[in-house]
């Protein structure tokens, strides 16, 4: 390890399990100091426990539990040099079988929940004349998106625009804002909600033939908070497997491996 995070201090928002969880690791490897948050009480205390880190229970959506999350964060280490928002939640439902209810509840945690979480960093981040905010944002929405997902389609690519825009207005503050887009990700829940034949069907779609890992876009949450994602703000970087390249469904090219 290069210890890029050394002494750095971050909190990651959404990080029971997946890529928060994998995020969080990746960060504890390169030195970094975290604070984990989590709307689930039970299953981010128990992986807080696990890795040794502070723990507080966070809905995004609410602003007070927010900065209360960013003053532990402050409490424990001085400072707060990288917010990750990674939270979200992703119903399946038609547009016709979407109650304003339904609507307002995923926007209300991924896109609600993404600009509170600036508004709840900037202080800090602006004080110290630096800071590092980013967002789990995804392929669908920006780019793609598939029936069931209208909802979790518009909270995203709401959040690619959020990002655009307080990178302008942060940015003579020394704090960078940017995201990364994943594509599919061999989650928990993935394995538990899907079934291996539509895990199949998702690989087949994807050029590298396989689904990512947590740690593939946790990697990428590493760069943008590294010195080496200094000069960089204001876009996403897509973690994909190259799922977006193909025109049509007969794209794979397998070299001659006789």
């Amino acid at each position: 390890m290069t210890r890029r995070l050394e002494g750095k201090a971050a909190l990651v928002i959404g990080a029971a399990s997946g890529i928060g969880k994998a995020t969080i690791i990746r960060f504890l490897e390169e030195g970094a100091n975290l604070v984990l948050a989590d709307w689930q009480a039970e299953a981010g205390a128990t992986t807080a426990a696990e890795l040794g880190i502070p723990f507080i229970a966070t809905d995004v959506s609410k602003l007070a539990d927010v900065e209360a999350a960013v003053a532990l964060a402050v409490a424990r280490f001085g400072r707060l040099d990288i917010m990750v928002q990674n939270a979200g939640i992703y119903p399946w439902q038609l547009i016709e079988q979407t109650s304003v209810e339904d609507w307002d509840r995923v926007l209300g945690t991924n896109l609600r929940g993404s600009f509170i979480a600036a508004r709840a960093a900037l202080p800090v981040m602006k004080k110290q004349g630096s800071g590092r905010i980013l967002y789990t944002s995804s392929i669908t929405g920006p780019h793609v998106t598939s029936p069931g997902h209208g909802h979790y389609s518009a909270s995203k690519a709401g959040i690619n625009g959020l990002i655009r825009a307080a990178a302008l207005e942060f940015a003579g503050y020394g704090i960078t804002v940017n995201g990364v887009e994943p594509g599919n990700i061999l989650t928990e829940a993935i394995q538990q909600h899907r079934s291996p034949e539509f895990i199949k069907g998702m690989e087949d779609a994807i050029p590298l033939a396989r689904l990512g890992s947590p740690r593939d876009v946790a990697n990428a949450f590493l760069f943008l908070a590294s010195d080496d994602a200094a000069y960089i703000t204001g876009t996403t970087i897509v973690v994909d497997g190259g799922q977006l390249l193909p025109e049509g469904a007969d794209f794979r090219i397998m070299p001659d491996r006789r």
